[in-house]
């Protein structure tokens, strides 16, 4: 299935019900070798990492996972976008998923 950064994985009970069925559905078919029709490359990351953008009830939610990180597909980061431009992730997000990432990456060696 699919394996949660502790951090991550208490920023996503935050959202509301109905946001986090949406979500877990799509992590469900990424873990399944899909991809959700609300799910997108981060390129501003790496390959094989991706962000699952949900608009619900005017607010917008993200969640990140990275595929190929062991044997597990891997949540990286949740949060609520706050930003009032753009649909571009925030800078400070991307340091805070790289830095997830590499953590990841480091304690799965």
């Amino acid at each position: 299935m699919f394996s949660w950064i502790k951090a991550a994985r208490k920023a996503f009970t935050r959202f509301p019900e109905g946001a986090q069925s949406i979500c877990l559905a799509a992590l469900t078919i990424a873990a399944e070798g899909g991809k959700a029709d609300n799910a997108k490359p981060l390129k501003e990351i790496s390959s094989g990492v991706l962000e699952i953008a949900l608009s619900y009830k005017g607010n917008a939610y993200r969640v990140v996972y990275a595929l190929h990180v062991g044997v597990d597909l891997w949540v990286i980061h949740a949060f609520q976008k706050k930003s009032t431009h753009g649909i571009r992730t925030p800078r400070h997000e991307i340091r805070l998923i790289r830095s997830r990432l590499k953590y990841l990456e480091e304690w799965l060696k």
